[in-house]
């Protein structure tokens, strides 16, 4: 299996079962080994007291992103931390996109930065996650 085929069986197998991915109206855009690309359609309801888009949501995109990415690898991979910059709101009815890099990857950590970005290709946020490897995989893989 190439890692291209095993970073889309593994985003098969989560995809599957992330509800709250689903829930929230995002997508799937883009797998590989250590990236992900995801994004959504700022709603009414993802709106705050300004009328711009809740920065929870923001929050949330990056970090399903960030945990496409680092589980591209077949091994169930969880966050240990995240933290994020917001430069510019989301506008309402504006597509963001999350893009996520792996920075680094050593033994059971890595590190990788997602980027979000708005339609118009300005800097939403910066997001940078911080992963840890446990026991399991994404789906059984026989050698």
């Amino acid at each position: 299996m190439t890692p291209q085929e095993r970073a889309e069986r593994s985003a098969e197998a989560m995809w599957a079962t992330d509800s709250a991915s689903k829930w929230l109206g995002l997508s799937l855009d883009a797998i590989g080994p250590g990236t992900a690309t995801m994004s959504f359609t700022v709603q009414e309801h993802h709106l705050n007291g300004h009328r711009i888009c809740h920065g929870g949501y923001i929050f949330t995109l990056a970090d399903s992103t960030f945990a496409f990415a680092c589980n591209s690898y077949n091994q169930v991979t969880v966050a240990q931390e995240n933290s994020i910059t917001f430069i510019t709101p989301g506008q309402p009815g504006e597509r963001l996109t999350a893009r996520a890099v792996e920075s680094a990857k050593s033994g059971r950590s890595g590190v990788y930065d997602i980027t979000v970005t708005g339609e118009d290709g300005r800097k939403v946020a910066l997001f940078r996650g911080l992963s840890r490897t446990i026991k399991g995989q994404n789906f059984e893989e026989t050698s």
